[in-house]
């Protein structure tokens, strides 16, 4: 059987930005939440902020780390499996990305070193500075990185002469006609991602009834910050969504699963794309909901992926699906926060069993979103790299064979999962630790008893005996 290389080098790179892509995203999200942290013990020097910022700066280190090792293999992925796109595309490319070296990268670093090492040995306001400093660093990162990538979704601001493309308007390019949507919506994401796992993690400390003060504190930020941005979301992937169906219309029909130009277009629930066919099997929608959601207007007319050739169709059951394990997910995630606000009432919300099991399975719910949606962005342009102007096949590297690509690709995923087991180790230490020693802590009297099930009791044994033989 012969092997294709733009398959298998398209896989690999889903499979390397797909690991790395979970990092920065909570990294954001929670570097935010410790620059808060940081403001609220600068202003009342209360200790329980200081426990708080400590430990969760010790989660960002562990999480910021793996980052940095499992993304720094993208840059050369571009020379080793796509190096005619990286040869077309350095004019623009090339500087952009050195950019996000230069601003966003040495900027964290720097301070960095101050925010993990230097509680004692800086002044609180300068400690809050590098808080301050390292969210900025990773908005700034962000800001460049998804430049780059809705450029290629967008391409503006250049001309493609030669096989090559040539800046004619820097503004243009950087601030492409997808960026300003793709960027809000990814900075959200990274916040929903942060809270969740901020939630999830306060949730279970509860449940074993360890540091409650100190994580009801943290779970009611998380939660408050939630009725926000969850709803901030849809609000943002719905603009999102009218401006890739401005750019991108046949990326949009494989997200709806529709085959036809035409209107009054049913918002389908469930459906299996038949790409050999041109159709769908068990469909079931809601009449005229996608032409509503999709133009405003209840006959507007979407487009059908029949409007272009097959050949420059992407793989629609993979968009289809995709685009709903999202949405779904997200309003999920809106359900939770407004869950939060209604079990405030009498402070329920950090007391009600189920609620606080829901966060604990969240907490891995934005991760999934994440990945889906960037499927659903990635996969969605197919057969194009940067998108109407050169294609997959272009941009691969002429030599490459499908052999050479199979073999990084056992590579990457063996020393990937290396990578991600001492990570996750280390990462489970610090939250089986979590703010102070269990043994040394006072009971919460205050907390009503409540009886346990027998999975609980289970699962707290288990934990228990696993924190015994770590030597907690």
């Amino acid at each position: 059987m012969e092997l294709d290389p733009v398959l298998l080098s398209r896989i690999q790179f889903a499979f390397v930005v797909s690991f790395h892509a979970i990092f920065p995203v909570f990294t954001i999200g929670l570097a935010s939440f410790i620059a808060v942290l940081e403001a609220l013990a600068f202003k009342t020097d209360d200790n329980l902020w200081i426990k708080l910022s400590a430990f969760w700066t010790k989660v960002f280190a562990v999480v910021f780390g793996m980052g940095v090792v499992s993304g720094i293999v993208m840059s050369f992925q571009f020379g080793t499996n796509w190096s005619n796109f990286a040869q077309a595309s350095a004019n623009f490319l090339g500087p952009v990305l050195s950019y996000e070296v230069i601003t966003a990268f040495f900027l964290e670093a720097a301070f960095l070193g101050v925010l993990l090492f230097g509680r004692d040995k800086v002044p609180p306001g300068v400690h809050l500075l590098s808080a301050v400093m390292v969210a900025l660093g990773t908005f700034i990162s962000s800001f460049w990185i998804l430049s780059a990538n809705s450029w290629m979704q967008t391409p503006a601001g250049t001309g493609f002469q030669d096989g090559t493309f040539h800046v004619v308007s820097w503004s243009e390019a950087i601030f492409n006609p997808s960026f300003p949507y793709r960027f809000a919506h990814m900075v959200i994401a990274s916040f929903l991602t942060g809270s969740f796992v901020v939630a999830g993690v306060s949730a279970w400390y509860l449940l074993r009834n360890r540091e409650v003060q100190a994580n009801r504190k943290a779970l009611s930020i998380c939660l408050w910050f939630l009725l926000i941005i969850a709803p901030a979301q849809l609000v943002v992937g719905d603009l999102h969504g009218l401006n890739t169906l401005e750019h991108q219309p046949t990326k949009v029909a494989a997200m709806e699963g529709n085959w036809e130009t035409s209107r009054h277009v049913p918002l389908l629930l469930f459906a299996m794309p038949d790409q050999e066919n041109e159709t769908n099997h068990f469909e079931i929608g809601i009449p005229s909901l996608a032409s509503f959601i999709l133009t405003h207007e209840w006959d507007g007319e979407v487009p059908g992926l029949k409007a272009v050739p097959a050949a420059e169709r992407p793989p629609v059951a993979i968009v289809f699906w995709s685009f709903r394990i999202m949405v779904g997910l997200g309003m999920l995630m809106i359900l939770f926060a407004l869950a939060g606000l209604v079990l405030r009432a009498g402070g329920r919300y950090w007391r009600t069993h189920w609620f606080l099991q829901g966060l604990r399975a969240m907490s891995v719910a934005p991760f999934i979103a994440v990945l889906t949606g960037w499927f659903v962005t990635e996969t969605g342009r197919a057969p194009w790299l940067v998108y109407g102007m050169m294609t997959h096949t272009e941009a691969v590297t002429p030599s490459l064979t499908g052999g050479m690509a199979l073999f990084t690709l056992i590579g990457y995923i063996v020393v990937y999962s290396l990578v991600f087991s001492a990570g996750a180790y280390y990462l489970m230490r610090v939250l089986y630790l979590g703010l102070e020693e269990p043994d040394h802590e006072e009971p919460d009297t205050d907390r009503p008893a409540r009886p346990l099930s027998a999975a609980h009791v289970s699962f707290e044994y288990n934990s228990d005996t696993a924190d015994h033989k770590g030597g907690h």
